[in-house]
């Protein structure tokens, strides 16, 4: 294990950028003071399926489709060894869901990973991708979606207490390609997570979805931003959180922007937090930039607020208890995007975890 010294503009925390960041729980990802090594824990689960081939290919024959002022993902194009490929041919459509998941144990260094996701003209496929276990891990995930093809993305956060993750999951789509990403964010010690998408042509959409759960002491911070540089583009963000236990801190920043020669441009984004108890801290900053009128629309809210108490007294008064209505409560606020994720198992295991979580924090 060698103790990187390659240098890079480490962030101060006074950058925008970074401002609501605890730069000190990243484990060092941020100024090179972490030791790496060199693992590949990102596998295919299940069997192979056919149109679908994941590699690891070496990161000089396979140069970043685009750039990144994030130190972290800097240095995961810098400095990870190899890429771990993942390639939909065209005009497939791939029924199952394409497992990629990863599992570590223990807090042997930190981990560089970086990835692309290619899914091929006219193709159809979702891909889902589940973290688990200890880790300290900087990522970036490149996905391209071709031509008139359609991604569902699924990224699970599921990691143990003490983890460290941040990343970028960065979208391209293209002509009359849809793209459609569920993040979920149920564990970990600090995640911070840049999901951003980029149109490279007209009649493209994206739909940004995403719900996270912070408890005691844990840090979960999404930092969406949808770039609108082409004509006839749409997009739709939907994120909601909930908070429970003293120094729980949620950050949701949702930047779009609408560039002059993307006329016909339909954007909406949202954000809602919940907060279960007191000492939970939820920051939201919806912000749109538009450099041309000639749009469909754009719009964009957030709310945080507590518990709404019309909906505990009415299943209270049928006899629920207050733990029981809470948890019901919690589940439904949760249930529209949770749902969207196409298997069943997932969804309850998320669902049950939600409940763990609310139940060790007292709310």
């Amino acid at each position: 294990m060698a103790l990187l010294t390659t240098n890079y503009l480490t962030p101060t925390g006074r950058e925008e950028a970074w401002r609501f960041t605890p730069l000190k729980r990243l484990g060092g990802l941020h100024d090179s003071s972490s030791a790496i090594l060199d693992r590949k824990s990102l596998v295919v689960k299940g069997p192979s399926l056919r149109g679908v081939n994941f590699s690891r290919v070496s990161r000089e024959l396979l140069s970043p489709q685009s750039n990144s002022d994030d130190v972290v993902v800097q240095r995961v194009h810098a400095e990870s060894s190899d890429v771990a490929f993942l390639e939909v041919s065209p005009n497939t459509k791939v029924e199952e869901i394409i497992h990629l998941k990863r599992f570590l144990e223990g807090p042997l260094g930190a981990e560089l990973s970086r990835v692309k996701i290619s899914i091929g003209e006219n193709s159809q496929a979702t891909v889902l991708v589940e973290n688990s276990g200890l880790v300290t891990l900087g990522e970036d995930i490149e996905i391209h979606v071709g031509v008139g093809a359609e991604l569902t993305f699924i990224s699970l956060q599921e990691w143990e207490t003490g983890s460290i993750y941040a990343a970028r999951h960065h979208a391209m789509v293209d002509k009359d390609a849809q793209f459609t990403s569920i993040t979920v964010t149920i564990g970990g010690s600090l995640v911070r997570i840049l999901p951003t998408v980029e149109f490279l042509a007209p009649n493209s959409s994206a739909e940004l979805l995403g719900v996270y759960f912070a408890t005691e002491g844990q840090h979960f911070e999404h930092r969406i931003h949808v770039d609108h540089g082409v004509p006839r583009a749409k997009s739709r963000v939907n994120f909601k959180g909930a908070l429970a236990g003293d120094g729980a801190h949620t950050v949701w920043i949702g930047d779009v922007f609408i560039r002059s020669a993307a006329e016909g441009t339909d954007t909406y984004e949202l954000n809602r937090n919940l907060l279960l108890s007191d000492g939970a801290r939820a920051d939201s900053v919806p912000n749109l930039e538009i450099e041309t009128g000639e749009i469909v629309g754009a719009g964009h809210a957030s709310t945080t607020g507590r518990f709404d108490d019309e909906q505990l007294f009415y299943l209270m008064s049928r006899g629920i208890k207050v733990e029981d209505a809470r948890r019901l409560v919690v589940r439904g606020f949760f249930a529209e995007i949770i749902s969207k994720i196409s298997d069943e198992v997932v969804q309850e295991r998320l669902m049950t975890r939600i409940d763990d979580e609310l139940t060790k924090a007292g709310a």
